[in-house]
C-alpha cells in the first residue's frame, strides 16, 4: 500500500510540474486512480472524493473567501498603501528595512501574498529611489514578511485547511505562529537583505502598471490598522472578555462566538464595509464588486484544496491511513522534522506553498492521531515546509524576478535562498518550541 502511496504522489508532482495538469484535475485523477489501485469499488472511491471534498471545503471556504474579500477591500481602498506609507515615514532610511518587513506583517495577515505583493511593489521602488538605496536590500524584507503569512498563519488557504485537517486549535496556532515567525523574518529579511546590496537589478516596467492612490484619497492610519487586523484583535477580545467581566454566561457566550473564525471575519467584513467603502465614499454596489473579484480570484484555490482534500479521504478510506500511520509511528525520525521534510520536498516538486501544504495534509494525516504530537505545532512545521526552495515553477519565483529585473541566478540568489531560510529556521523554532511545551 505505501508503495502505490509514492507512485501516486510521483504521480500528482509528474502531472502538475511536468505535464502541466491543472491541480484541481490532477488532483482528482490521482484521486479516482489511487483508490482503485487500493482495491476500493469505484462507486466508494466516488462516495470518498465527494466526502473529502466537501467536508474539506466546508470546514475552510467560508474563512478563505471572507479573508480575500477582506483582503480585497483593504488593497482597493488603499489601507494597506497607508499603512505603508505610514511604517516609511516612521521609521527614516535608517531602519527602513524593518520599517519593510513590518509593513509586510501588518499588510500580510489580510492580503494574499500575490495581491499583496503587486499592492507594495510600487512602494518599494518609491522608497528605493528616495533614499537611493538597493532594490533588493530594501524589498526583501517585505517580501519576506509577505511570504512568512502566507506559509505560516491564519485566515490563508493552507495554514486553515491544516487547522482543519488536524484539529488545530486556531488561536494558539496562530500565537505560535507569531512566535516563530518573528525571528524567521528578521533572519530572512532586513538581516539577509544586507548580502544583497551588491546585486543591482536594472529593474522592470512591470511596476509601471500597478496604480498608487493619490495621499487625500487615502483612509485614515487608524481606520487602516485597524480594519487590518480587527480579526486579530477580536480574537484576542475573545480571550480577555472572561478575565475581565468574569465567568458570566453571557459573556462566555459572546467569547465563544467571537472566537470562531467564521464570526470574527464575518463581522471584520461587516465592519470594514463601512470603515473603508462607505464612510469613504464608495457605493455598495462598488463594494459588492470588489467583493466579487475577490471571490473570482481565490476560486481555483478553493478547488485544490476541495480536491487534496478528496485525495485524503480516499487514502483515509482505504486504510492505507493505519498501514502509514505504523511505519510513522516506528520512525526514528521525529514526526515534526518527518512532517516538514515530507512537505518540504512536495514544495520543491510542485512549486505552490499552497499544493504542497495541503498535499502535505493528507498524507501526513495519520501523525496528528497516533504520534501523540502537538496538533498547532504539525501545522506549522508543514507551513514551514511548505516555504523552502521555490525555484522555477513556483509563480512567485517568477513574479520577484520579473518586477526586479533580475535574472534567473539572482532570483536564486535572492528569493530562493530567502524562502530556504525562512523554512528552515521556522522549523527550528517549532522544535524548540515543542522541546519547551514538553519540559
Amino acid at each position: 500500500m505505501v508503495l502505490v502511496l509514492v507512485l501516486c504522489i510521483l504521480l500528482l508532482v509528474m502531472l502538475i510540474s511536468w505535464a502541466k495538469v491543472n491541480a484541481y484535475l490532477a488532483f482528482l485523477i490521482v484521486a479516482l486512480l489511487a483508490g482503485c489501485l487500493f482495491g476500493m469499488p469505484f462507486t466508494r472511491v466516488i462516495t470518498s472524493v465527494n466526502k473529502g471534498l466537501g467536508d474539506t471545503l466546508g470546514s475552510v471556504a467560508i474563512i478563505i473567501i471572507l479573508g480575500a474579500m477582506l483582503g480585497k477591500l483593504v488593497a482597493e481602498s488603499g489601507a494597506a498603501q497607508r499603512i505603508a506609507n505610514f511604517m516609511h515615514a516612521l521609521f527614516g532610511a535608517r531602519y527602513v528595512t524593518y520599517a519593510m518587513a513590518l509593513t509586510g506583517c501588518v499588510v500580510g495577515i489580510p492580503l494574499y501574498y500575490n495581491v499583496g505583493f503587486i499592492l507594495l511593489v510600487p512602494i518599494i521602488f518609491s522608497v528605493t529611489q528616495s533614499y537611493r538605496l538597493p532594490l533588493l536590500y530594501v524589498g526583501m524584507p517585505m517580501l519576506t514578511a509577505l511570504s512568512v503569512m502566507h506559509g505560516f498563519l491564519p485566515p490563508h488557504p493552507s495554514p486553515m485547511t491544516l487547522i482543519s485537517v488536524f484539529h488545530a486549535d486556531i488561536v494558539k496556532t496562530f500565537g505560535y505562529g507569531l512566535i516563530i515567525a518573528t525571528p524567521a523574518i528578521l533572519v530572512a529579511g532586513p538581516l539577509f537583505a544586507i548580502t544583497l546590496k551588491n546585486i543591482r537589478p536594472s529593474g522592470s516596467n512591470m511596476v509601471k502598471a500597478s496604480a498608487v492612490l493619490p495621499e487625500k484619497e487615502l483612509p485614515g492610519i487608524l481606520n487602516s490598522i485597524v480594519s487590518s487586523l480587527l480579526p486579530v484583535m477580536l480574537i484576542c477580545l475573545a480571550y480577555l472578555l472572561p478575565m475581565l467581566f468574569g465567568p458570566a454566561p453571557w459573556i462566555i457566550a459572546l467569547s465563544h462566538w467571537l472566537v470562531e473564525p467564521v464570526s470574527v471575519m464575518l463581522l471584520t467584513v461587516i465592519i470594514a464595509t463601512y470603515t473603508l467603502g462607505l464612510s469613504k465614499g464608495k457605493s455598495m454596489t462598488q463594494i459588492m464588486g470588489c467583493y466579487g473579484n475577490a471571490v473570482k480570484e481565490i476560486a481555483m484555490i478553493l478547488l485544490i484544496i476541495g480536491s487534496a482534500g478528496a485525495l485524503k479521504q480516499v487514502f483515509v478510506d482505504s486504510r492505507l491511513n493505519d498501514a502509514l500511520a505504523v511505519m510513522l509511528v516506528h520512525s526514528a525520525m521525529p514526526p515534526l522534522l518527518l512532517a516538514w521534510l515530507a512537505t518540504a520536498c512536495l514544495r520543491v516538486c510542485l512549486g505552490s506553498a499552497t499544493v504542497a501544504g495541503v498535499t502535505a495534509a493528507g498524507v501526513l494525516f495519520p501523525i496528528a492521531h497516533h504520534a501523540g504530537i502537538n496538533s498547532n505545532l504539525l501545522v506549522l512545521a508543514i507551513g514551514g515546509g511548505s516555504l523552502f526552495g521555490s525555484h522555477v515553477n513556483d509563480t512567485a519565483f517568477w513574479l520577484c524576478k520579473e518586477y526586479f529585473g533580475l535574472s534567473v541566478k539572482e532570483t536564486l540568489r535572492s528569493w530562493t535562498v530567502m524562502e530556504s531560510l525562512v523554512s528552515v529556521i521556522g522549523l527550528a523554532g517549532v522544535l524548540l518550541l515543542n522541546g519547551s511545551l514538553e519540559n
